[in-house]
């Protein structure tokens, strides 16, 4: 295990009813409210209005909604300079990890003169920001307590990062009623999001990382037990409430904190998304089995083998080969039997652009260098070949 820092600073409130506690939440921050949303669920679902209710009395709000799916750098551009013009005190993001990774970006951009797409080249540029305040409407991508953020250019085609300690929420609302409303598509999209995160973290050259590992299978098995449980019936508070956990501690450091190197499915997931604008959880369901089919070999099959073991509870055979294969087997089916389009052509995806995104994999991210298995620019445009067809075993 290398050395680390870990700190968490987001007050979680955790539980049905806790948007009593978000007028406090914010009141020590100001009274000026740049509240962002997306494209208007929480009107619908009625949240929308129980937060104007909440806020009515004491804070001015001011309003950003729209943000994209993939929330674009030009986004970002705007809400910082709404934050200059009415002098906001704190940002009230409210939905899932596009708005707040969008609110990420709107809290740093405000102190900075250029460019936010800067960051993504160089998070140090980041040097202070708003306070922010989740209220999260979807299990996903954990940013209600990280200091990730993903940002969008279709201009340039690039869909990039950017972290820092300055942008992690000071308060996150997560109330597991607010995700009963969410659709079938982004909740299996959201649960392959969260295991991704897992994955990601837990398939790393660092040794001697058993308590990360320990922790990444819990919150696995969590996800694996729960999502067809919450697909059959949403508003089981048992199952979206786990859900909702599983992501918020996926992806908040407990299990990629001593531990080194790039994630390798994401650099891949990030070109689809910022090319063809698809469901990011969706493209990394496509993507991670033949991840794992490409990447098995002597070398990995004991790793991937103890994977199925520890989550699967499948028998670990002599030849780990033949167990390794069986839980990539169980990996791809298990995304098929929830719903999971499983080839790039169902997300709109052909073969046209695929070297070229491999090239800009490789660009973005030391994906040859620093990964669990270092890819090539050829690997990367296999394992997307890899993609356009089911998968037999």
């Amino acid at each position: 295990m290398n050395n680390f820092s870990f700190q968490v600073p987001t007050t979680i409130h955790f539980g049905e009813g806790q948007i009593r506690k978000l007028a406090s939440s914010l009141k020590v921050y100001g009274k000026n409210v740049l509240l962002t949303y997306g494209g208007g669920s929480i009107k619908r679902s009625g949240l929308y209005d129980t937060i104007l209710d909440e806020l009515k009395n004491d804070f001015n709000i001011f309003e950003l909604g729209g943000v994209e799916p993939n929330p674009r750098i030009e986004t970002v551009v705007k809400g910082a300079e709404m934050c200059r013009t009415h002098d906001i005190d704190v940002v009230l993001a409210v939905g899932g990890g596009s708005t707040i990774d969008c609110a990420k970006g709107i809290a740093a951009a405000r102190f900075y003169d250029g460019n936010p797409w800067d960051f993504t080249s160089n998070s140090r540029l980041v040097t202070k920001a708003l306070p922010i305040v989740t209220i999260l409407t979807i299990a996903a991508t954990g940013s209600e307590m990280n200091g990730g953020s993903v940002l969008t250019n279709l201009e340039t085609k690039e869909k990039l990062s950017f972290h820092s300690r300055h942008v992690i929420p000071k308060v996150s609302i997560l109330d597991p009623t607010y995700t009963y409303s969410v659709p079938s598509y982004q909740t299996m999209a959201g649960s392959a999001d969260i295991l991704s995160h897992l994955f990601e973290n837990y398939f790393n050259k660092t040794p001697d990382t058993m308590v990360q590992d320990g922790i990444a299978e819990g919150l696995m098995r969590t996800v694996y037990h729960y999502t067809p449980i919450a697909l059959k019936n949403p508003e089981d508070y048992g199952a979206r409430s786990n859900l909702m956990w599983a992501s918020s501690m996926a992806l908040n450091g407990l299990t990629g904190s001593g531990k080194a190197g790039i994630w390798s499915c994401h650099g891949i997931e990030h070109e689809l998304s910022a090319y063809y604008d698809i469901t990011h959880g969706i493209g990394l369901a496509i993507i991670t089995p033949r991840w794992l089919q490409h990447i098995l070999s002597d070398k990995t099959a004991d790793k991937i083998s103890q994977f199925g073991h520890r989550v699967f509870d499948l028998t670990l055979d002599a030849n780990r080969m033949t167990t390794a294969q069986e839980t990539i087997r169980i990996v791809y089916e298990t995304f098929v039997s929830w719903g999971v389009p499983m080839t790039l052509g169902e997300v709109g995806i052909d073969d046209s652009l695929l070297e070229e995104m491999a090239v800009q994999a490789i660009t973005h991210k030391p994906l040859n260098t620093e990964t669990y298995v270092s890819l090539s620019k050829d690997d990367v445009h296999e394992i997307l070949k890899m993609s356009l067809t089911e998968m037999n075993f």
